[in-house]
């Protein structure tokens, strides 16, 4: 009678866990977000409970770059990733198989074109003051970004190409130092980089800002058994970061979400509130966006990074997104008009 008691009372234990087991791991989504402000609309959306009021539990996890989320998300560590218009195409091409769902970072909605928060910037004895000036120089730069992509745009406008300098493939992290130790004469950047290097490089110079060379945008998108599977789990997913992204852009929430930034991310309060007038948080996909997406694909063609164009109604769902603004349109409604 003893034994059964005891069996009896380990099975009254055991069953609730394993019922609430079961339960989280139906719920739980790991989100692979980019280490500097673009990745505030899913920083926030943890800090301030968006994910748990629309009923979902949501991991956070941070990378350097796009490609490393892309390879994380490949090898099955995130439910949901990144993935920039600069570098996602080839990827695509080569057998990737994502949906993205809603927007991450850009203003693709409203046009196809905007880098503001990409930049030049150069040394004070580099003798370059326009990008003309950039033959025979060093140029720090992380191979396959968006920063890379606009650079060779910014050097086709003024006649030249990569073969006109010497590009140094240099990891986000270490673009301040490679300029700061003179390791090259410039750099080709996003924020918060461009605001660090003028602060730490004596007589740092931006050389050029963005100029309507490329889409700056990114898009958060899972493989079809994550997107499709439980599509009530997406729509929540997609309602979580649009509601995010509207408390983001509210002025009156910059200091605070500056520091929601900093308890994420190796960046100083002062570096999130300076990347906030570049960075755009728009997440909705529309004609422009799969305009902005054909075009980057374009460009990459013309750099031989991919062998034939992906199409954008492969790669872009806008079903999601379409639900939560019907839904909720006071989320958008400081946002410009698009199609």
């Amino acid at each position: 009678m003893i034994k059964l008691l005891k069996y009896l009372a380990l099975v009254a234990v055991a069953l609730p866990v394993a019922t609430f087991s079961q339960v989280a791991s139906a719920q739980d989504l790991v989100v692979g977000a980019a280490g500097n402000p673009g990745g505030l609309t899913v920083f926030v959306a943890q800090e301030k409970g968006f994910f748990a009021k629309n009923g979902i539990d949501v991991k956070v996890e941070v990378r350097n770059t796009g490609s490393e989320l892309s390879k994380a998300l490949r090898a099955g560590e995130f439910d949901y990733a990144l993935a920039s218009f600069t570098n996602v195409g080839a990827a695509l091409e080569r057998g990737m198989d994502v949906r993205a769902v809603v927007g991450y970072v850009g203003a693709a909605y409203e046009k196809t074109t905007a880098d503001a928060v990409v930049a030049l910037v150069a040394t004070a004895d580099s003798g370059i003051n326009s990008i003309a000036d950039l033959k025979g120089k060093k140029v720090g730069v992380t191979f396959g970004t968006t920063g890379d992509v606009w650079l060779q745009q910014a050097l086709k406008e003024v006649g030249l190409s990569v073969n006109d300098i010497d590009r140094v493939n240099t990891r986000p992290p270490g673009l301040v130092s490679v300029i700061d130790t003179g390791g090259v004469d410039a750099i080709s950047a996003w924020e918060p980089f461009i605001f660090r290097t003028l602060q730490k490089v004596k007589g740092a110079k931006v050389v050029k800002r963005g100029g309507d060379l490329v889409c700056f945008c990114a898009y958060l998108h899972g493989s079809p058994d994550t997107v499709y599977k439980d599509e009530a789990k997406t729509q929540k997913f997609v309602d979580a970061i649009s509601e995010s992204a509207a408390y983001v852009r509210d002025p009156a929430n910059r200091e605070e979400v500056a520091e929601i930034g900093t308890r994420f991310v190796n960046m100083t309060k002062e570096e999130v509130l300076a990347g906030l007038e570049f960075w755009v948080y728009d997440p909705r996909i529309g004609e422009n966006t799969a305009k902005a997406f054909e075009d980057a694909n374009a460009l990459l063609l013309a750099q031989k990074k991919m062998k034939k164009p992906f199409p954008a109604d492969k790669y872009l769902d806008s079903k999601f997104i379409q639900s939560t603004m019907k839904r909720h349109p006071e989320w958008f409604a400081d946002l410009g008009p698009g199609r």
